[in-house]
């Protein structure tokens, strides 16, 4: 895992604008850290750009973004070259390497594991469901 993630790690699936959001106002409101981790199958440069956005609402607010890869190196190499910093990648070892040595040369990192997510996908009150999360619940 990588130092420059927030502790404790409490991760928020966010699908979209709404969804980024919702966490942060929630984060904002409690006064920690937020971890949003976004779907590669959207693209790298719409997530950066998702991110920017919802930061530009909550400045207050301490956020990490990570772009999950899943197994698709290619994905994840894609988003490092695109200035994504943390990708999540669960492919083999030897691939995480290599992604990781690409990924260290422009102050990024790889990461092979999260803890589990809240997945805002569906949910009825997102705004709710990140206050509780976050809050430890």
């Amino acid at each position: 895992m990588s130092p420059a993630l927030p502790s404790p790690i409490r991760p928020v699936r966010v699908h979209g604008l709404a969804d980024a959001r919702a966490a942060l106002d929630a984060a904002t409101a409690l006064g920690v850290p937020v971890l949003l981790v976004g779907s590669a199958a959207a693209g790298a440069l719409w997530f950066t750009r998702m991110v920017e956005a919802a930061r530009a609402e909550f400045g207050a607010a301490e956020v990490t973004a990570v772009l999950d890869c899943a197994d698709r190196a290619g994905d994840a190499q894609g988003a490092l070259a695109a200035g994504v910093r943390h990708v999540l990648f669960t492919g083999t070892p030897e691939l995480a390497a290599r992604l990781a040595d690409i990924a260290a040369r422009t102050g990024a990192s790889v990461l092979t594991s999260l803890p589990p997510a809240l997945d805002l996908r569906g949910a009825r009150d997102p705004a709710a469901a990140c206050r509780t999360w976050l809050a430890g619940g």
